[in-house]
Formats: C-alpha cells, structure tokens, sequence
C-alpha cells in the first residue's frame, strides 16, 4: 500500500506541467466469468490512450496505474520497455513534447475489496456483477491516467462484455456491436464525457435488473429539458425493488436543485445503480450514481430508514454542481464538495419530499457523528491540510461531512438563505468544469452577503474543535430573569477558538401555551442573538417569568455542544418525554448523551432517562438514535460491576415498550430489534426463540427474514445458536445477505476456537471480500465475551504495521479500526495502545491516527466507567 501513495506536491508540480484533453479508454471485461485460470489475480485487459500538452517541452512526469502486468507503453508513437518505465503504480514518462500521446496496454486485476473494479459472485444463482469505485484515487486500478482532481478531461469510454450483460458508464451508450470472436460478447462504446475528474468515472456491468423513468421540466426560455433516469439492482434483489420510490425522490429533488441552482444538470442521463459489497454509502459518478444495495430493503423497515436512502439520493445529486461540475483543486478543500453535499441533502430533503422533519434527523444523528469526531485528538479544520492520498482516505470523515454541513447550516442564518444560494449559482457559472479553492467560493459569498467572509471562514472552517454553550439565569424575588448570559467555552485546551454563533434561545414551561396538552412542556419565549466570546447577555429576555427549561441553541441553527443549568437538568430528568417540539426534544436528547460521553453525566442517569422516557418518543429516527446510544452507554460506560443489572433493566424496559407499541407500526419494529440486541436473560432468550419458531407472538410484529437474522444473532452471541442452527437459517436465505449474515452469527458464537478461527480468516489471509472481512469482524467483537477477546489485544499490537503494508487501504483500514481491543479494553489496554503509538514514531501517519483515534475512544470510555461507579457509591 505505501507504494501507492501520491503527496500533494507532486500532484501540484504535475498540474503545473500538464493539461490533459481526452481519454479513450477501452476495457475487455469477458474474463470475469469462468473458472479461475491460475494462482494469480484474476484479470481483464484495459487499453488507454491519453492525449495531453507538457508547459515544459523535454520535461519528465508520470502517469498513475496500479496493476499486475503492463503489456505495452507507446508514447508519442515511440515503444518504451514496460520493465524499465513501470514500477508497479507508475509509468515514468521522459522527454515530454509540446503535445502527446500516451497508449498504455495493461492486464489489471479485478478488486474483491471493493477498490478499482469489484467483482462479485452472486451465491444464488452463479452471476457476476461488477462495478468501480475509485474516490479518492483508484481509477488507476483499472485504467492509466494521471490520478488527482484537477487534471479533468473529457472521457470516452467502450466496453466489451460478455453476451446478455447491461454494461452502464458515465455517457450514454453510443452503439452496440459484436466483438467479433464469435463467443456472443459485445462491445457498447460510450458518447464522450464532459470534463470531469478520473475519481467520478464509473463502469457498471453484469446481468442487473433496470427499471426506467424520465424526468421533463419546462425551462424559463421556454426549451424542454429531458433527462433519461434509470435504477438498476442485482436480480436476486428485483423482488425487493422499489424503484417507483427512487424515481419520485430523484424527480423531487430535481426539481428542487434546478429551483436553487439557475444551472441545469449538466451530464445527460442519470443511472443510479444499487451494488453489492460496497464500501460506502453511495458515489456521485455523474449519471451513473452508485449505492450500496442494502438500501434496497428486504424486510420491514421504519420510516427513518426510507428518509435516510432519500436524503442520501438527494446528497449524491447536489455532488452532480458541488464536486462534478465545480471540483476542489485538492482533497485539501475535500469540504467544498461533502460538506455542501451533505447540507443540500438535509436542505431538499426538507424542501421537496415527504420527509419534512429531516432537520430533525439531521439535529440528532448527522451532529453526533461530527460532535465525536470534533473531540477526537485527530479533529482539523473543515478546510484540512492533506498531505497525501492516505491523509484524504481518513478525511471522509465527521468533520468534513457533517460538521461543515452544519457550518453551513450556521452560514445560512448568517449570511442569509437568498445570499447564500445567490452565492451558489454564481460559483458555478464562474467555475462550470474547473477546480476551486476556498477562495473561490468565499469570493462569491461576499459578493452576495456583504459580510466578512475571510473573518466567518478564519473562525468556522480554519480552526477545529466544537464550542460549549451554557444558560446562565439570574431571578429577582419575583421570579422574573434579571439577566441571561450564553457563556461559551473552548471544546479543549489543544482547540482554544471561541466563534460567533447565531443562535436562538428558547424558554420552556410547563403548561405555558394555552391549548397544549395538560402538563406539557411548552416554549413560552424564544430570543435570537449573535453568541460571541466567552459571555453574551441575551436582553431580549429579561423580564421574562421563571422557565423550567433553557434552551440554548433552540431550532439548532448553530454547531456547538449545549449545557444544561441545574434546574433545566432536573426539568429532563423528570419531564423530558413532555417536551412538545420534537426537535427541541431531539436536541436534549443529543445534550444529555453528550454529557455521558463526556463524563458528565453516569450511564445509569443516561439509562435511567432512555427507560423512562423513550418510549413516548414520537421521532422514529430520534428513538432508534436514542436506543443506539443506549446500548453504548450500556456497552461502554456502565461501571463493569453494575452493567448485568442495567443490562437487565434496559431489556426489561425494551419488551415492554415492545409490547405496548402500536401493533405493525415502524416504533414495534425499532422496539423489536432493540430488545433482541440487548437480551441476555433465560426468559429473554426464550422470547427470542420463541418469535423465531412462531411459539410466541407479538401482535402486529412480521417477524421477516431480517429481523429473523437479528434475533438469532443475539442468540447465537449468548450461546443459544449453534452453527446447526445458523445453517438451517441460511437455506432459507441462501442469498448473499443471508451469507452476510450467517458468517457474522458464525464469528460471534462464545467459542475460543471460533473466534481464533475468525482472527485467522481476518488476520492471516486476504481470501475474504471486504463484505465478508466487515461481516466477521462484526461478530467477532461482542460485548458480552470480554475474557474470550482479551488474549487478542496483544496480537491486535504486533499485527497492525504488517497489516498496514500488505493490505489494500480500505481492508487494512476496516481491521485497524474493527479490531482494536474497546471492548475487552481497561487500563491495561490503554498503556499498551499507549506504547505502541510510543514505540512506533515512524509507523504510517494514517495508521497512527486510526489507533489514536481508537485509543481515545477507550480512555472516554474508562473515564465514564469511573463517573457511574462514582454515582454508584
């Protein structure tokens, strides 16, 4: 993997010398089906031509490719020795002319690792189905280009694929014609692209199942703009495809952009592709957006899961201006698409579909995510400093997605919704099929604000850490405010920055709007102010009677950690599920998990509120992130002496929040899977067993194929399924899900030989996929197997460098992170992460990272273990 790297200087240098001006790329794909032909990779044959210009005439550079075998190197109709230009992941290119030409003939290798071109063999029924993934620079593993952002061209693909495939690209297919060897394969030639990066170029081939549509809309001169849309699946998965659902979320959101932007959709068709064994959410190739398919549902899922594949459509079709059609110079400003990405995908959300709450999803699980990673020792500015390819792999991150998301949530109320999209428009007319730096867009939003962009982008995008906002009240004898301070705090000591924050505070009472429920908890006030430095004094609030609660940050209009005073604690603690506004209710929810991550608060207070409370919690997705957090409270900061007894509590409270949810409904569900995850009584384990062979029933509850796996993951995990058991679940779901699952609940069995045998297959061999490497690590780490894991954390220590070096980034990456030793983790585990990190200085900065991160996450953890024992006592 080092080998592979590419630092920013040399990116720079390259671009300063050259300009590319098309690609012709030509890949033979017939080699993916039949029978393995011999010990080495399996392989397929990619021809590419690149015409280029050189500033320098006579200098030197060099083109990306990561394969086994380079057949042939013409440049400038000049045969070079293969062997003596190419290293294994470049092609040295001398004496530059004015204008070149470069053909690069390579045998590439196909990914099982979900980097480059994957292959992937359905279990069920023998197909293979490919598709690329290359953000941020494995376009090289399947074809010769110069692999960084800001050397776009134009790309003209043509593929040649066995007989009876659909094969889809980045253009529009632009003929069809047989091979012409007579075994029924056709090549499909592409019309060219515009410009765009090498990282956004896609192939998907293989025998999906497509469904089409067509997206219309009238434009202001009057013309018709006419988009071709199509969805496509793994056949095995047709069943289960809702694509009607797809294409009314994709037409929304559309529309809603074309609204917004003043820009059309640029790239013709719009393909999205849902594919197996993906590594990531989603990629915003322009038009042919690939999807992991497990957002086609197999089984029942709640509402939150629908709005979570909407708002990730929604993401990927505003990468189609921010990022395809407008493109960071270098992953150092990764920001300018992720962050405007994830912000438009809440905004239309919210904007053009049904799920209108989406700033309320976005409020308790998206911040969360960026709050974590914001406190970590590796937390940087949204804007970052990537040195290298391996720096940008670990920078699609919490901060860049939903932390700049949120900046750009605060901007808006900032600089106003009109300047801000005003902004927008003009920063892709001015850059349609360029590379941007901050600069750029800062430019435009001073134009359209006339505020202080360099000041607001010096406090919000070029510092790290998150703020602390806290209510300070001072009552007369009447019981009126007097005065009431927002007083901010640095995140930590390392992160000093204090910010002007826009924010809204609101006043709850109970019983305070008349014609609320009896004994809610009602805003009575609210006042908008500009937070800045360590203490503001909100004015437009005194006089105001004696609320039960303060809340800071009300409407979440800012980024930033909110405390709680003392009276407005003790107000949610007993009253917290009579909060009316669910957002309101999201937002303290997110509050109070803070505070047990931060110490502040023991678990149990934490476990104690989820028992008492979340069953009234109206928000599908603000519950499930409820129960989420529950089970890491539970998990992780529960004093070890006392987590059997909250164990039992929190499961005792989930069958009855399950047995009292409305019979079929999304909350029954959440309920059903959350009791599953944290039963570990006889008489829980019983009514697991019992849902499963139809020996028990709960009224109104589908027990379907996914949540039959659910279950039976939790007994497999107590002992209570063996591998007889697992098999037998398997030929009723003998899919590649199913075998997902059934090699997870195989790891996760309470055996010293099953996880030595899950370490081996992880640890020891590359035979697994990335979906299968996932899948073992997930079972192999159980909560509840502390003394089997313990022996491991040694070898975790003395693995990972090897690791880092023979494994592709994304596999080494899943067993740096999945297999660090949190669970079995004490003090012990910390001082021998401790050592490591001070042993190894020269260990790759990447891999140092990825253990640091890990290690504070288990130094959090002991420090909550010791405020519950604390409460305990």
């Amino acid at each position: 993997m080092p080998g592979e790297n590419l630092t920013r200087e040399e990116a720079r240098e390259r671009a300063r010398l050259l300009s590319v001006d098309a690609y012709d790329v030509a890949l033979d794909l017939r080699s993916a089906v039949g029978a393995d032909t011999g010990p080495g990779p399996r392989t397929f044959r990619s021809t590419t031509t690149v015409r280029f210009r050189c500033a320098e005439p006579g200098a030197a550079s060099f083109a990306d490719l990561v394969a086994p075998e380079v057949v042939a190197v013409t440049l400038n109709g000049r045969e070079l020795d293969p062997a003596a230009v190419f290293d294994g992941t470049r092609i040295a290119l001398e004496g530059l002319a004015g204008e070149n030409e470069l053909v690069v003939d390579a045998r590439c290798a196909y990914s099982r690792t979900g980097e480059g071109l994957h292959r992937f063999v359905d279990p069920e029924d023998g197909e293979v189905y490919l598709y690329t993934q290359y953000e941020p620079a494995d376009a090289r593993r399947v074809f010769a280009n110069f692999e960084q952002p800001d050397l776009k061209a134009p790309f003209t693909f043509s593929v040649t694929a066995p007989a009876g495939w659909r094969v889809l690209s980045n253009g529009t297919a632009d003929g069809v014609e047989p091979s012409g060897d007579g075994d029924g394969a056709a090549t499909t030639r592409f019309t060219p692209t515009l410009p765009i990066s090498t990282y956004i170029t896609a192939v998907v081939a293989g025998p999906y199942h497509y469904v089409s549509d067509r997206y219309r809309r009238t434009q202001p001169d009057g013309s018709v703009l006419e988009i071709p849309l199509g969805a496509l699946c793994r056949k095995g998965l047709a069943k289960h495809f809702d694509a009607d659902d797809i294409f009314t979320v994709t037409k929304q959101g559309l529309d809603f952009f074309h609204d917004h932007f003043d820009y059309p959709y640029p790239f013709g068709k719009y393909d999205q592709a849902f594919v197996p064994e993906y590594n990531i959410g989603a990629m915003e190739n322009p038009g042919c957006v690939t999807f992991r398919e497990e957002f086609i549902f197999r089984g029942k899922v709640t509402q939150a899961s629908y709005e979570h594949r909407a708002t990730v459509i929604l993401h990927e079709m505003a990468h189609m201006w921010f990022g395809d059609l407008v493109t960071m110079e270098w992953w150092d400003d990764l920001w300018l698409k992720e962050s405007f990405a994830d912000f438009m995908g809440a905004f239309a959300l919210v904007g053009a579909t049904r799920f209108t709450d989406g700033w309320i999803t976005f409020a308790n699980r998206r911040k969360s995510w960026a709050y974590r990673a914001d406190q970590l020792p590796s937390t940087h500015p949204v804007t970052a400093d990537i040195r290298d390819l391996e720096d940008a792999k670990l920078n699609f991150d919490g901060i860049t997605y939903a932390k700049g998301a949120s900046v750009l949530k605060q901007l808006v109320a900032y600089a106003g919704q009109d300047a801000f999209l005003e902004g927008s428009r003009r920063y892709f007319k001015r850059h349609a099929f360029g590379n941007t730096r901050l600069a750029d867009l800062l430019a435009v939003l001073t134009e359209t604000s006339g505020r202080d962009m360099a000041a607001w982008s010096r406090a919000w995008l070029e510092t790290a850490g998150v703020n602390v906002l806290t209510p300070q009240a001072v009552y007369d004898a009447g019981g009126h405010i007097t005065e009431l301070a927002v007083l901010q705090e640095a995140g930590s000591d390392t992160h000093p920055a204090l910010r002007p924050h826009r924010v809204a505070v609101g006043l709850y009472r109970k019983d305070a709007v008349a014609g609320e429920r009896a004994g809610a908890l009602v805003r009575y006030a609210r006042a908008e102010v500009d937070v800045d430095g360590p203490r503001t004094v909100v004015t437009e609030l005194t006089g105001a009677e004696r609320p039960d609660l303060i809340l800071v940050n009300d409407e979440d209009l800012t980024y930033c950690k909110i405390r709680f005073d003392e009276v407005s604690l003790d107000t949610l603690r007993e009253h917290l599920g009579e909060l009316s506004d669910p957002l309101a209710r999201a937002l303290c929810w997110s509050a109070l998990w803070n505070l047990t991550r931060d110490g502040l608060m023991p678990a149990r207070d934490y476990l104690a509120l989820v028992e008492r409370f979340a069953g009234a919690e109206t928000d599908i997705g603000v519950l499930q992130m409820v129960q989420a957090w529950a089970q890491s409270a539970l998990h992780h900061y529960s004093a070890p002496e006392r987590r059997a007894e909250a164990g039992s509590r929190i499961a005792e409270g989930a069958l009855r929040e399950l047995r009292l949810a409305a019979p079929g409904s999304g909350h029954q569900l959440a309920w059903a899977r959350f009791f599953a995850q944290v039963a570990s009584a006889d008489t829980e384990l019983r009514m697991l067993r019992g849902l499963l062979d139809g020996s028990a029933r709960i009224d109104g509850l589908d027990v379907d194929q996914e949540l039959r796996w659910t279950f039976l993951a939790s007994l497999a995990a107590q002992d209570e399924a063996d591998e007889k058991a697992i098999a037998a679940e398997l030929s009723r779901d003998d899919t590649a899900s199913g075998k997902r699952h059934q090699v997870r609940l195989l790891a996760a069995r309470p055996s010293a030989a099953v996880k030595a045998e899950a370490w081996a297959a992880v640890m020891d061999t590359d035979r697994l996929s990335n979906a299968l490497v996932e899948a073992t690590i997930a079972g192999f780490d159980q909560p509840n197997q502390r003394e089997l894991l313990g022996p491991y954390a040694p070898r975790y220590f003395e693995a990972i460098e090897r690791i880092w070096q023979e494994r592709s980034i994304e596999i080494a990456m899943a067993i740096v992170r999945g297999l660090f030793p949190s669970t079995q983790g004490d003090a012990t585990t910390l001082a021998a992460a401790d050592a490591w990190l001070t042993g190894h200085p020269e260990a790759p900065p990447a891999l140092r990272r990825l253990v640091l991160e890990s290690r504070d996450d288990l130094a959090r953890t002991l420090r909550g273990q010791e405020c519950d024992a604390r409460a305990a006592g």
